[in-house]
């Protein structure tokens, strides 16, 4: 970016490294060094967040900060993994001191919860951006994976679905009341890390749902070979979410709103849903079953059955 860099590294990120779990070699050096304790294996996952694909221009940077970081949480959340290490590339047209002292807020302040170490990163100049490289601790040969359901297991979701995509629609119209429940949803998603690490000794199987339940369930269903029917009526919506199905008439809408960043996963059939419920603070809903017959269908009150395979697409964006 230009001889600034380093100075914004050590003003906004270095003096927060120092939380959780050190590496050998972090900030400082060409390339951090990581030592994964005995027992354990490093699951690792990146996603980069674009302006105007992922959030939208002029976005409150603290809130950006806390969601560039809790979606790769989330991602942690989905194999079961302890986060321990991450690091941050920032691309941006130029330097702004205050927009990077409200970033770094709202990324550490999420960081802390988890005792996130941060390990390096970048930054550059350029339409802005931002990629964050997370990694988290897994016992030995013990994870959580898509590959695992099975027919007849329990199929369900953690929190409410839909919401953030109706945090969407409210955040393009111009709301900007964060004590919305829906723009909640939508700006600053709560990963589920202690849900993961709790199923990784129950489910067999669970992904985050980023994409939109009806796509993500897919990459299960096809991992694992097996179809599956999901009950409308079972689908946890928030009161908002019902009032807008009712106003644009299309009961299957909350399947395909992306962003919600809940836990879609199975649990064997013997195993009673109910007894999850003192694990979490937060709903935990069974919505359907796994079935042998390949794909995804919908079965709502009214008799009607709908197979559904869409959701959001990076590239197939209508």
């Amino acid at each position: 970016m230009s001889s600034s860099e380093f100075s914004i590294i050590e003003e906004y990120f270095t003096l927060h490294s120092d939380l959780g779990r050190p590496p050998v070699m972090g900030i400082g050096d060409d390339c951090a060094v990581l030592e994964v304790p005995s027992g354990k294996q490093l699951a690792v996952s990146t996603d980069t967040l674009v302006e105007g694909v992922h959030f939208l221009p002029k976005s409150d940077a603290a809130l950006l900060g806390h969601k560039a970081l809790a979606v790769n949480l989330s991602d942690l959340a989905s194999m079961g993994a302890t986060p321990a290490w991450v690091s941050l590339a920032i691309t941006m047209p130029r330097v702004d001191k205050a927009w990077l002292s409200s970033f770094s807020q709202g990324f550490f302040d999420l960081a802390k919860q988890y005792a996130l170490h941060l390990i390096g990163g970048d930054t550059t100049r350029g339409p802005l951006s931002i990629t964050v490289n997370i990694m988290g601790l897994l016992p030995k040969h013990h994870r959580l994976t898509r590959s695992g359901a099975q027919v007849g297991d329990h199929l369900c979701v953690s929190g409410n679905i839909g919401s953030a995509g109706l945090g969407l629609i409210k955040a393009k119209e111009g709301l900007s009341n964060i004590d919305d429940n829906d723009l909640q949803a939508f700006l600053r998603p709560t990963p589920r890390i202690n849900l993961g690490k709790a199923l990784l000794e129950m489910a067999t199987s669970c992904i985050d749902i980023s994409d939109g339940l009806s796509a993500d369930l897919n990459h299960v269903l096809k991992a694992s070979g097996v179809g599956a029917k999901v009950w409308n009526e079972k689908l946890p919506l928030a009161p908002s979410v019902h009032q807008h199905i009712e106003q644009i008439g299309d009961v299957f809408w909350p399947y395909s709103t992306g962003d919600d960043y809940e836990l879609c996963f199975t649990l064997p059939k013997k195993m009673e849903v109910a007894s999850l419920s003192h694990l979490t603070p937060f709903n935990i809903s069974k919505i359907g079953v796994i079935e042998k017959e390949k794909g995804l269908r919908v079965a709502t009150a009214h008799g009607e059955v709908k197979t559904l395979n869409k959701g959001y697409d990076h590239f197939n964006v209508e």
